[in-house]
């Protein structure tokens, strides 16, 4: 008889713990020298670390989106940092000098790039691996990521370039991103920041001003004013008020999917407008935050195994695409944990824990591979699946982002209980 309840209790045999370890060994074994430091061999691999040079991102690295080398690898120094694994963090400010160092971060403008395309070693703007366009709130995370990762290193003498790259990101964002006609983010542009109305593939995009991506400029402007840093309030003040006034923005944040309603939209709506609460002083966004946004997070949580595939305890993404991908259900539990913190509730600790046990049921292989997606009603086609498998996981990952990214959430956990001790 299905479960009435969003929960799957752990697994003695392989904990949170254990998933873990082995995404953090798995992204370190598709880490490769790169001028001297180390890049990612490229965003789509398979369980042995082979680039997937047929998709997109096979022949792409950097920090952007999927690709997400700044978070990848404040992950791996933090993981390092708490495991006592000193060459973990070693291996993750390499990855960080790539990114610092080997030309994505333009020192005069403040611009991001966020892709290397591999077989040729040139930059681009995005996943396309063309420079006919780009995402302001895909560069705004990049900057937000290297001001938060900046945090965690102390007097380390990246610091000062890591907040120097994230203000200059938010004021070239702040000059030359021209908002769309009803006033949102823009979920494309064009390189000198006017407004990109297509798809990737040519066509009229029906998310161009309704992508929850543009969330990401309120977390960067949030994260400089609570920085001391830069004072955008006046700003987010109106993006923070266009957001509520229509009961939110929620379309999707991946780069190639199209639903008005993406969950992953939901967790980090809740995550943006709790922190932006706090630098506004105002409590009508974190009421926001938690009565629409981590509330109306519940309609995309599965309570049952469905088609024989193991997703109870895990949140399928979107109508249109409903596969349960994993770096969408690692933010959605930080998303749980930082309201247990912030509130004591219970119910939000066995929600976070639910995510990160229904996660760990998916790792395969001898180095530690995190599927990127649990394809439980075969949309991607069986093909891309494990053994051709009707329902399953699908058989490739991004090593920096699906495979790692509840790295994040499983070390704040791990924080809590430390400190509870």
């Amino acid at each position: 008889m299905p479960s009435t309840r969003f929960y799957l209790p752990e697994n003695p045999d392989y904990t949170i713990l254990d998933s873990l370890h082995d995404s953090v060994r798995f992204a370190r074994h598709c880490l490769i020298g790169y001028n001297g430091r180390l890049s990612q061999v490229a965003t789509f691999v398979d369980p042995d670390g082979a680039p997937m040079v047929w998709h997109d991102f096979g022949v792409l690295e950097g920090p952007g989106w999927a690709s997400n080398a700044i978070g990848g690898a404040q992950n791996l120094y933090q993981y390092g940092h708490m495991m006592g694994q000193p060459d973990v963090q070693r291996e993750a400010l390499a990855v960080l000098d790539h990114v610092l160092e080997d030309g994505f971060v333009d020192w005069d403008s403040g611009f991001i790039k966020g892709y290397r395309h591999i077989p040729t070693d040139r930059l681009c703007l995005n996943y396309k691996s063309n420079d006919d366009w780009f995402c302001a709130g895909s560069m705004a995370r990049m900057g937000d990521q290297l001001l938060r990762f900046s945090a965690m290193l102390g007097s380390d003498s990246r610091v000062a370039r890591m907040q120097r790259a994230a203000l200059q990101c938010g004021q070239w964002i702040a000059a030359h991103v021209q908002m769309a006609p009803n006033g949102w983010v823009p979920r494309r542009s064009y390189p000198d920041g006017s407004p990109y109305q297509l798809n990737p593939e040519g066509g009229d995009d029906i998310l161009f001003d309704c992508s929850a991506d543009g969330l990401y400029v309120l977390d960067l402007w949030g994260s400089l004013g609570a920085a001391g840093l830069a004072d955008y309030r006046a700003r987010l003040r109106d993006l923070a008020a266009l957001v509520m006034a229509q009961g939110g923005i929620f379309g999707s944040i991946n780069h190639d999917t199209y639903d008005r309603h993406e969950s992953v939209a939901y967790a980090t709506a809740f995550r943006t407008f709790r922190r932006l609460a706090a630098v506004l002083e105002d409590g009508a966004l974190r009421t926001f935050a938690y009565d629409v946004a981590l509330k109306d997070l519940r309609q995309f949580e599965m309570k049952e195994d469905r088609n024989g595939v193991a997703t109870q305890g895990l949140l399928w993404m979107e109508r249109s695409w409903d596969t349960a991908y994993l770096w969408e259900n690692a933010e959605a539990a930080h998303a749980y944990l930082e309201a247990c913190q912030d509130t004591g509730v219970k119910r939000y600790l066995r929600k976070a824990l639910t995510l990160l046990r229904g996660i760990a049921r998916h790792h395969h292989g001898e180095y530690g591979f995190l599927t990127e997606g649990v394809d439980w009603n075969n949309h991607v086609g069986s093909q891309h699946h494990f053994d051709g498998a009707e329902y399953g996981d699908i058989q490739y990952t991004e090593p920096l982002l699906n495979n790692l990214h509840h790295a994040e959430p499983a070390l704040a956990y791990l924080a809590m209980t430390l400190q509870a001790e």
